[in-house]
């Protein structure tokens, strides 16, 4: 199979477990995409686009999935969106150089490992209370930059935000963090389309892996799956990728 090596099939398993994690609780992957890469020695200038097509691939699907279910919040996610998109347009359209990306996505994703390893109990009792427009506007924003400028999707800072602040009811944080996360990728990739040059051979193989994981993991999802064991494990990965990024090894 030309351009295709036994290390890719490798990736894409891990990538198809990685999806099926992340989107149970409505993420598109894209940090746990970005860490499976780095470990596998993936170069940087591959690692951002690719992610965020598998990023679109995997959120295009969740969004549904998740706004069929009804677990999503209009109200909350217009103003998101209104500051995300012209930032991740303008994060992805920043070709920042390697010594400089890794650090950033390195800090991204011991954020996220942090965020897996030492869960958020979503206080169920709380009344869920829309921030105010200009915080949800400013709020979209800094994660769009962030997000366009590497390559991930945004959820992994969003979910928190909503859950702990209360800003929607736990189950509408899972379908407003993934269509959030679909703008972010979208945005981040049209602000950058000479990218798409860097995509690898075997992007259909991970393509296919992502969406197997998607199919599973979203159905887990909205049944209300959770596996604590595997989030922590989950979270030391990122944690172990994210040490590799900033000091480069």
């Amino acid at each position: 199979m030309p351009g295709i090596q036994n290390v890719d099939f490798l990736i894409a398993l891990c990538l198809m477990l990685g999806a099926i994690l992340y989107t149970s609780v409505g993420h598109a992957g894209s940090s746990v995409y970005i860490a499976i890469m780095s470990l596998f020695g993936v170069p940087a200038q591959v690692i951002k686009p690719t992610a965020l097509v598998l990023n679109i691939i995997v959120s295009s699907y969740t969004s549904i999935r998740y706004i069929s279910a009804k677990l999503f919040d209009l109200k909350l996610y217009i103003p998101l969106a209104v500051g995300a998109i012209p930032m991740a347009f303008l994060g992805g359209s920043i070709d920042l150089p390697s010594d400089v990306y890794k650090p950033i996505v390195g800090a991204i994703l011991f954020f996220a490992g942090i965020m897996f390893l030492f869960q958020l109990n979503p206080q169920e009792t709380r009344e869920p209370k829309h921030p105010p427009v200009a915080i949800s506007v400013l709020t979209g924003a800094v994660i769009g930059l962030l997000s366009g400028l590497t390559g991930t999707g945004g959820g992994i800072f969003l979910s928190p935000l909503i859950i702990f602040f209360a800003w929607t009811s736990v189950k509408g944080a899972s379908g407003t963090a993934a269509l959030f996360i679909l703008t972010n990728s979208v945005f981040g990739l049209l602000g950058h389309i000479s990218s798409v040059s860097e995509l690898p051979d075997a992007l259909w193989l991970f393509a296919i892996a992502v969406i197997v994981g998607a199919l599973i993991g979203t159905r887990l999802g909205i049944k209300q799956f959770s596996n604590e064991m595997v989030k922590r494990a989950l979270g030391a990965v990122l944690i172990i990728a994210s040490t590799k990024l900033i000091f480069n090894w």
